[in-house]
């Protein structure tokens, strides 16, 4: 699980509550049930009616990425990887990579091996790859876009709630202790729509664009890394080359890595 998408909700939801609290609201405020369907369901269909249902589909997957780890590669297994696939290569040659395959999870990085195996032209497996790669990039933005654009729709719709409120308020003004509290209410829906806006969905979005450019990053490494099998670079070199990714804190312990990994198949 993202422990940080967690905590960070259930921060966000105590936030509100606590702040209803210390401002001597009592909670059962929030039990409107018509600001809850004009946010909600309203949102809901700006969602439906903004985006094609191939992509509203993907909403529950959506979520998953949101609160699940990511099951892609890190930098501290790549590097040393493609360490040991470049030694492998120059001391028994490039299909002597093919036993290698079998244990390989990334899909991606599998496909680049497999052509790489088949011996295509550098250009082919890069523009394959690469291809690849900007459709994943476009899925991700996409559905990044659908938090977007319901943190967008949101607070606007807690504003249109806000007025349906106070319309419905303001028709009798002969009970003023009875015009309060639905006035009180009429903002519940602004409230809603602020809270899911800014402090869901748009968050939501940011996280799914910082996910998928982790993991366009990783997979923009295994192109070089491929490559750079297929050429013969030394596995020192690629060490090196793909090092321009990591932090300077975490280089030496990935050298270090990456040295063993060598050794490993040398013996």
């Amino acid at each position: 699980m993202d422990k940080t998408s967690i905590i960070g909700l259930i921060l966000g939801v105590a936030a509100v509550l606590f702040g209803l609290f210390f401002k001597g609201t009592s909670f059962s405020v929030l039990l409107n049930p018509a600001a809850i369907i004009i946010i909600f369901a309203g949102t809901a269909a700006t969602i439906l009616i903004g985006f094609p249902g191939s992509e509203v589909k993907r909403i529950p997957k959506l979520f998953g990425v949101l609160f699940k780890d990511q099951k892609t590669s890190s930098l501290t297994e790549i590097i040393p990887l493609f360490t040991k696939y470049s030694t492998l290569a120059r001391q028994e040659g490039i299909l002597a990579l093919e036993q290698e395959l079998d244990s390989i999870e990334d899909p991606f990085l599998k496909q680049g091996l497999k052509m790489l195996v088949d011996g295509q032209e550098p250009d082919f497996i890069r523009d394959t790859m690469e291809e690849e790669l900007s459709a994943i990039e476009d899925r991700h933005a996409s559905g990044a876009l659908i938090f977007t654009q319901a943190g967008t729709y949101a607070p606007t719709l807690g504003v249109l709630g806000a007025v349906l409120g106070l319309i419905a308020a303001l028709g009798d003004l002969n009970d003023i202790d009875a015009l309060g509290y639905a006035i009180a209410a009429a903002f519940v829906a602004t409230l809603f729509g602020i809270f899911c806006g800014y402090v869901l969905w748009h968050p939501f979005a940011n996280k799914l664009k910082r996910k998928s450019k982790q993991e366009i990053m990783i997979k923009s490494i295994m192109i070089e890394g491929v490559l750079s099998v297929q050429a013969g670079v030394p596995p020192r070199a690629i060490s090196e080359k793909l090092m321009v990714y990591v932090p300077h804190s975490e280089r030496d312990k990935l050298d270090t890595t990456a040295s063993a990994q060598g050794e490993n198949v040398n013996g």
